[in-house]
Parts: C-alpha cells; structure tokens; sequence
C-alpha cells in the first residue's frame, strides 16, 4: 500500500547470484487444508499493515479476535507507516542470511512493492488457490483479483479488499457542480484558492493523483502501461509537471505544504478548510458522515471517463516460519463473515473481492446494506475504473516530484 523507492533501490544492487540463489516457487508448501490449520493451531503471525486510519487498525483488531477463537492463531498487527518498511526488513534478513526465521508473516501489499519483493524472489508460494475461500473470489469471471498494476499475482498474492478513486465535496460549501476533470479541476482550483489540496509525496494516495493525472493529460498514456524504462519519461511526464505547476499555487498553503495522507485531507474536509478532496476507499465518506466525522451535505463522485482503481493484497515472505497461520488469516480475511463485515459503513466500509452475486443465499445476504447516507455512491457509478499503469511508474513519478517540488 505504500511507498517502497528505498527498498526497490536496495533490491536492485543486490548481486545476481543473491537473487537467483532461492527459488520463486516454494518447494515445501502444505497441500492439505487440514493440515494447514493443524500446523497453523498456536502460531504467532505477525502481520505488517498500514495503521494510518483508525477504521483499519479496528478491524484488523477484530480479525484478531476472530481468528484466536476460531483457530488458535495469535495475530500481531506491526503497524506501520508504508509497505517499503516491511520489505526493506525481509531484504534485510535475506542480506544477513536469515532464510528460515524471518520476523514477517505476512504483509498488507500491491503495486511495486509486490513486483520488487516478486522480481526478487522474497515471496513464499504460489499460495492463493491452496485458499479454500479464494474460490469465492471466481478469478476467471473477475481478473483483478489475480493482477496487480498489470502484472499477473501467479498465486503469490492473495486479495482482501478493493479501492477506486473517489472524489467528495461539500455541496454546501460549493455553489457550482464539482469538477468532472483534469482541466476542469485547475480551473475549479484557480477559482476556489486554498480549497483543495493532495497529500504529500511518496504518499500512496498522493501518488495515485499523479498516476490519475498523467493518465489523462499524457500524449501516449498507453507508454503508462509498460515498464517507465522502455519509454522517453521527460516527454511522457512533461503535461503533468506542466499541469502541476499551474495547479500548487492555489493549493491548500498555496502549495508550500501538503496534508501527509488521506485521514489528514479527511480531517482538513471536516474542518472546514477544504472544500473538495478525494480518498481510495469509494464507501470513506460515507463513513465519515455516519460517524459524524463529516457534514451531512458530504457527496461523492468520480471523474467523467473513470478513475484509478485496483485490488489489495496480503502476501507471505519466503522466510516466514508460520506459513500455515499466515495462510489461515488470508483465508479467514476472504470469507463472507470478514468481508461484509469490512463492507459494513460502521467499520470501515472497504468493498468486497468477493463476488457477492455467486455466493450461496446465505453468505450474500450478509452484504445487504440499507442505507440512505447521500454520501455513498451507487455500485455503478464505480463501472469505469481505469487500470493502473505499471509499478515501476509510481517510484519513477515519486523521485521525479520529490526533486522537482521538494525545498521550493
């Protein structure tokens, strides 16, 4: 979920003997279920996720509660700030010769943070399809589930949760409709000085509102969905640097500073200083309003043509000793229980992977939800989602903004 430049550097040097000496595919993984979760029965897992928003880390405490009841799993939720910490420690172990004993377990993942751990050989699996409920998921009718920022997840990645980029405003504040595009937001901006504003880069959710503006204002926008080395990156980049240095001086702080995530943009919305923001998480404003956090007038909304949107993962290291009670929270994350549950608005509102219309009566009627909050969008507002560029875009985009807007 976060950045990870440091750590895709530090794998980059590693000599070519050191990556080649463990193989991608594991050799030992467990081929029965039951003897998954006998091995997983009094393991501690340790699970490195972002813990940057409340409505996460209380959910994740309640997977804990679940899966210590139901299989005698202690989980330990390592909260962190980005992903790249976590993957920096697994090279790390790898670099000291730990390959049996790795402090990780499991870790909450996608984007280029997956392609530098799976590129490197620092994944245990394939996995995913030893999972008894990733066949709710029905990958062959929903291929997100099985890609992440194009590249095929090949077993090492099991899904968890989706996210698509999703503006929202406060129609109270704005006497005009919100703007629907790139141009229109510049204009928008330049109208409504100080009202909006993006978080800070390497922020995860800040770098996918470059990803979403260069997809829209780039000449070749099909050169986004090949690796950034086999294109001109001056040239292809050049609009949005362009487009950026129009837009931050009637930013929030006339763009001398930006909010660090989207719980910080969240908050600059309900205080008022901001009239317009956006989130990953489609159901977030929604939940906001539900928990007061957010005015009633609260709408949300995506932009003409479609928004950025992909699938989350959690992935296991090739060097975690409690494989089996890893791969039990992964499949207890993708049962219907866990997933409505995260769905529910008054926990946190993460939509599904599973898909829901395939489900037994039982299961889907777990994710009915009657609700009349005029801040959640409608399932098909959410029908154009773009795909997102390949992973090497994202560090690429990062370092090229930090040393163009970083001290100005």
């Amino acid at each position: 979920m976060r950045n990870a430049s440091m750590s895709l550097r530090l794998l980059c040097a590693l000599p070519l003997a050191a990556m080649l000496a463990f193989p991608l595919h594991a050799a030992s993984a467990p081929q029965e279920w039951e003897s998954v979760l006998e091995e997983a029965r009094g393991q501690t897992v340790y699970w490195h996720a972002w813990a940057g928003d409340t409505r996460v880390n209380d959910y994740i405490a309640w997977v804990k509660s679940r899966v210590r009841a139901e299989h005698d799993i202690e989980l330990v939720h390592v909260k962190i700030d980005d992903t790249g910490s976590a993957v920096s420690r697994v090279l790390a172990e790898r670099s000291a010769g730990n390959h049996d004993d790795g402090s990780v377990d499991l870790i909450w993942i996608n984007g280029e943070n997956f392609a530098a751990m799976k590129e490197n050989a620092l994944l245990y699996g394939p996995f995913a399809e030893q999972l008894p409920n990733f066949a709710l998921t029905h990958p062959e009718h929903n291929p997100e589930v099985v890609n992440d920022f194009t590249l095929p997840t090949e077993g090492y990645e099991s899904p968890w949760g989706k996210a698509q980029l999703t503006f929202y405003y406060d129609a109270a504040e704005l006497d005009e409709a919100p703007p629907r595009g790139m141009a229109q937001l510049l204009a928008w901006a330049e109208a409504n000085p100080g009202r909006f504003a993006y978080p800070r880069i390497p922020d995860f959710l800040g770098s996918t509102f470059l990803k979403q503006a260069l997809v829209a204002l780039a000449d070749d926008s099909d050169a986004l969905y090949e690796p950034v080395a086999q294109s001109d990156f001056e040239t292809v980049t050049a609009p949005l640097w362009h487009y950026l240095d129009a837009l931050h001086p009637h930013l929030w702080r006339s763009g001398r500073q930006f909010p660090a995530n989207g719980p910080e943009l969240r908050s600059l919305m309900a205080d008022g200083e901001l009239a317009l923001a956006f989130t990953f998480n489609p159901a977030e404003p929604a939940a906001a309003v539900a928990d007061f956090e957010l005015p009633e007038s609260t709408r949300s909304y995506v932009l003409d043509g479609g928004t950025l949107g992909n699938v989350h993962f959690v992935a296991i290291p090739y060097n975690s000793p409690r494989r089996a009670g890893a791969m039990v929270v992964a499949n207890f994350l993708l049962s219907p229980e866990a997933q409505a549950r995260k769905q529910d608005l008054a926990v946190w509102g993460d939509p599904t992977v599973l898909d829901v219309a395939r489900l037994d009566g039982e299961s889907r009627a777990l994710f009915e939800q009657q609700s009349d909050n005029p801040a959640l969008l409608a399932p098909e507002a959410l029908a154009e989602t773009l795909p997102e560029p390949h992973p090497s875009w994202m560090t690429a985009l990062q370092d090229a903004w930090q040393a163009r807007y970083v001290g100005r």
